[in-house]
């Protein structure tokens, strides 16, 4: 718990959030909002950690909140999701909680009305399918278990952004002098726009976790087909995560075909470092070895 809790960092715009509460007279629930995101991102900090992720830091946001893990897409399946909803399960028992509270002098059916209306907006605006939020993130592991990782992530963005600017045009006519709503949704903006920047980059860090790493016991084995005319680094796009893959690769001059493993392309990618170049002018590469 003391190594966790020196992981947590607060966003600047939180403590903006805060400072308008004080302002304007809602300093108890603030404190309520604050207890509300530590607790849902502890959530996702202690299942990943009961699954030996490596937790870079744990951001409070004035929705929610990051954990930021060291994930390079190559987790199982099952272990992502348990920690995407370890969030938004925390706000299950701390309803229940505030409910047998209730009965307290120290706990007022006017705290625990504000406390449990906070905790569903808190939970249902984190489900809303917008990266980085937990919904976006549900959106992504559900693409990355349905399509080959570059499409996957492509995919997601596409949704994320959809989403975004469904609630931005909402936002300009319902909502158009809501300064912590539009604070909220310039934060989302940014990331998004981070995430389709660093596309390139996250590719390239899940092809280099998938050569190092040692975990394809949980791994389905698939086969993919493809012609010796194509670039390697387009065969590479083809890898889905949760699946080791053999290429069965046509050669059109010779009109033979060739197995290789994943692995073996992968070494191409990472000593040869000629992406661009076909497999047919790489393949005498993979002989030499």
């Amino acid at each position: 718990m003391r190594e966790l809790a020196r992981k947590v960092k607060v966003n600047p715009l939180f403590w903006f959030v805060v400072a308008i509460g004080v302002v304007t007279g809602y300093f108890r629930e603030v404190l309520m909002i604050f207890l509300i995101v530590f607790i849902h991102e502890m959530g996702h900090a202690f299942a990943a950690h009961h699954f030996k992720w490596r937790i870079h830091k744990i951001e409070l946001l004035p929705f929610g909140g990051v954990a930021e893990v060291e994930d390079a897409g190559n987790r199982p399946f099952r272990e992502e999701l348990i920690v995407i909803i370890a969030g938004p399960l925390q706000h299950i028992w701390m309803i229940v909680s505030s409910y047998c509270l209730v009965h307290f002098s120290f706990w007022t059916s006017t705290d625990h009305r504000i406390f449990v209306w906070h905790n569903l907006m808190i939970l249902f605006f984190n489900l809303i399918p917008i990266l980085p939020l937990d919904g976006g993130r549900l959106v992504q592991l559900w693409c990355t278990y349905r399509f080959p990782y570059v499409q996957a992530l492509r995919y997601s963005r596409w949704a994320s952004n959809g989403v975004l600017l469904l609630l931005i045009f909402v936002s300009v006519i319902w909502f158009p002098y809501h300064l912590n709503l539009w604070v909220i949704l310039s934060f989302l903006g940014i990331t998004n726009y981070l995430e389709w920047k660093q596309r390139h980059y996250r590719f390239l860090r899940f092809l280099m976790a998938r050569r190092t790493s040692k975990e394809k016991h949980y791994m389905k084995q698939s086969f993919l087909s493809i012609r010796d005319s194509i670039p390697l680094r387009e065969a590479m796009k083809q890898i889905k995560r949760g699946h080791y893959h053999f290429y069965k690769v046509f050669q059109l001059k010779t009109g033979t075909a060739e197995t290789i493993e994943e692995k073996e392309l992968l070494h191409l990618l990472f000593t040869v470092k000629k992406p661009h170049v076909p497999l047919s002018n790489l393949l005498h590469e993979l002989k030499k070895r």
